[in-house]
């Protein structure tokens, strides 16, 4: 793994597929993010029902916690192309797909802009992002958030999308 300047940042990315072999995909994915990040903590695995467009397969979910000094735009950028070099390619929008790695927290920075938004607006109505969350920092927060927690949003939601019990995958960092 890459070392890090004093200006890393701790950063969450969500991690989803539903075609191919995901922790397959997934592992490589991480293995391409460390050439550029440090890669802390990945959550375990989690089976979930499609988001949005349901006529396709279930989806494995997971979050990656990593730190860098990269700006999130550039960063944003470097996670395209590691989705591109993995083949990921736009079928329709919350359609199936190999890989999709979406920037979900970069420390408690908030921004918007036309290609990026941070914190990412699906965080607090999505389980199949809130629970690996959960896995790796259950008192995460963000000041946008106050006072809400990670975990009341898990039990206020609606909608639920997680169907399986989450399962390890093995992976050391």
């Amino acid at each position: 793994m890459k070392s890090e300047s004093k200006l890393s940042t701790d950063i969450y990315l969500g991690l989803g597929a539903n075609l191919g072999e995901p922790r397959q995909t997934f592992e490589l994915a991480l293995a391409l993010i460390a050439r550029f990040s440090t890669v802390h903590k990945v959550s375990r695995l989690y089976k979930s029902l499609p988001f949005g467009y349901s006529e396709q397969p279930p989806f494995v979910n997971a979050v990656a916690q990593i730190s860098t000094s990269i700006k999130p735009a550039a960063l944003l950028t470097k996670l395209q192309f590691v989705e591109g070099a993995l083949g990921k390619e736009v079928i329709r929008e919350n359609g199936p797909r190999i890989i999709d790695i979406d920037l979900l927290l970069y420390g408690e920075q908030s921004m918007t802009s036309e290609d990026l938004i941070l914190p990412h607006p699906g965080i607090l109505t999505r389980d199949f992002v809130l629970r690996p969350l959960l896995d790796i920092n259950p008192s995460l927060g963000h000041p946008s958030w106050e006072p809400k927690t990670l975990k009341s949003a898990l039990d206020g939601l609606q909608e639920r999308y997680v169907r399986e019990s989450p399962e390890p995958w093995g992976i050391k960092f």
